[in-house]
């Protein structure tokens, strides 16, 4: 008799339970090779179903080689189909298959680059992919250009030459699965083992990784108030490129004059090499218009990234990267062998955001609350800690620097904060050179409400008192 049960309760077919049970008791060797399976009609008296239940499970089991038929003799488990279990199927029940936590209950994480997730435009994109979605041409449900749709590159080159002075043909902006992509192009496009990055110290560390796991040697400039020292550039050097973040450095908040960018720039021509530049959040800022581009001094020389990651939603994965007209084609062959293209009705539904209007007034809406959020920040840690902390880097974006008199942000210091549940972000963790900047602190607020911000800085004080 062969031990299968039948649930009439489950949301699976009957014909399915039994081709699984049969099928598990063959790959885990309690039905042996050679082993005599029950005639279809006396299984089927047994499970009390029909036998055409048993009749197309045993069909789907012969289709897959678990079984064969020998004329006149019966039905046989066939030679070859036990597999040896690596992991007992008990033990997956250790596993927690319940949906992921959000994160840990009351932690209050200051994170930076983070956007305020609870306050994405959710009703206008949700209209504006429906609509999208019925009104889209069948081609945008294929296979698609690996440079993006050029409904969305067009209105974009309209947008930033408005408000960032980005000057540009679409043909040469490639849409890319956000800034980290368009990282990975670049790299794959310019560096090779042991070529060279001049680039800013401290800097995110993901860049560093991203850059030094082709083999090429960083090259780290110091920054300060004003951003990459570029009195600092060995004019020796013969990098592949410079990379920076001129309008808000990361993280030490910087914005690069025009005397140091043209400086760059005559090293950049000089040298016979590229500027990227990274503009991951430069729409908000709190005094004055946002800074125009780098790449409108010198579109030939700079490569521009950009990114709605910061704007909108990391989860919408779109970023881009405008290339001079001689690297373009190569970028999009790249981006081809990466994922084809990034989706295209998300793309769709970003150029009518843009076209209708409703990125400029979620941007200028979103100003306003991080200004106010930035603001209880500030006030906070004076209020906390006050002559001893300087506050820097704090004009444009969503995170501002900490810098603390007397305090190391140590391992253990880190520790007994976390202890608090509070996240803070040492800079000293994207130092290339090591041992600097040692008494500051990265601290987010665009994801944080204002009522976290004030419980968060005083739970640091707890620690830091």
């Amino acid at each position: 008799m062969l031990w299968i049960s039948i649930d009439r309760t489950l949301n699976i077919s009957l014909k399915k339970q039994v081709y699984e049970q049969i099928r598990k008791l063959i790959l885990h060797g309690e039905l042996e090779a050679g082993k005599r399976l029950p005639a279809t009609r006396q299984l089927a008296s047994q499970l009390g179903i029909s036998r055409n239940v048993v009749i197309e499970a045993y069909e789907q089991l012969f289709a897959e080689g678990f079984i064969e038929g020998q004329q006149g003799s019966g039905t046989f488990v066939a030679q070859g189909a036990f597999l040896a279990q690596g992991v007992k199927e008990e033990n997956l029940l250790l596993f927690d298959l319940q949906e992921e936590n959000e994160g840990e209950k009351d932690v209050i994480d200051f994170r930076s680059g983070i956007p305020a997730l609870d306050l994405f435009p959710r009703k206008d994109w949700g209209r504006l992919t429906k609509e999208v979605c019925m009104e889209a041409p069948k081609s945008a449900f294929g296979y698609d250009h690996p440079e993006g749709r050029f409904e969305l590159r067009h209105v974009l080159a309209g947008y930033l030459r408005r408000t960032r002075g980005v000057v540009f043909h679409p043909n040469q902006l490639v849409i890319t699965s956000g800034a980290t992509q368009a990282l990975s192009l670049i790299t794959q496009l310019l560096l090779s083992p042991q070529d060279r990055v001049i680039i800013e110290d401290p800097i995110t560390h993901e860049i560093q990784t991203i850059f030094t796991s082709t083999g090429a040697v960083l090259n780290p400039i110091p920054v300060d108030e004003h951003g990459l020292r570029t009195d600092l550039i060995p004019s020796n050097k013969k990098p592949s490129f410079v990379f920076v973040t001129p309008s808000h450095q990361f993280p030490l908040g910087g914005i690069l004059p025009i005397q140091r960018r043209i400086q760059l720039i005559e090293f950049a021509r000089s040298a016979n090499c590229y500027i990227v530049e990274d503009d991951y959040d430069s729409e908000f800022r709190y005094d004055g218009e946002p800074i125009s581009s780098l790449q409108g001094l010198d579109p030939d020389k700079v490569i521009y990234i950009g990114t709605f990651s910061k704007i909108l939603s990391p989860a919408l994965r779109l970023g881009y990267v405008i290339l001079p007209p001689s690297l373009t084609e190569q970028c999009k062959n790249i981006k081809w062998f990466h994922d084809l293209h990034t989706p295209s009705l998300n793309q769709m539904v970003l150029g009518r955001f843009i076209e209708t209007g409703y990125l400029e007034h979620h941007i200028s809406k979103m100003r306003k609350i991080y200004k106010k959020r930035r603001e209880v920040l500030r006030n906070c840690l004076i209020n906390q800690f006050g002559q001893s902390v300087k506050i820097t880097g704090d004009s444009t974006g969503l995170h501002l620097i900490a810098e603390f008199a007397n305090i190391e942000f140590t391992p253990r210091i880190i520790e007994q904060i976390n202890k608090q549940k509070v996240k803070v972000y040492p800079v000293g963790l994207h130092t290339i050179q090591k041992k600097r900047h040692l008494n500051k602190i990265i601290l987010g607020y665009g994801n944080l409400k204002e009522e976290e911000i004030t419980e968060g800085i005083c739970r640091l004080k707890c620690v830091l008192n």
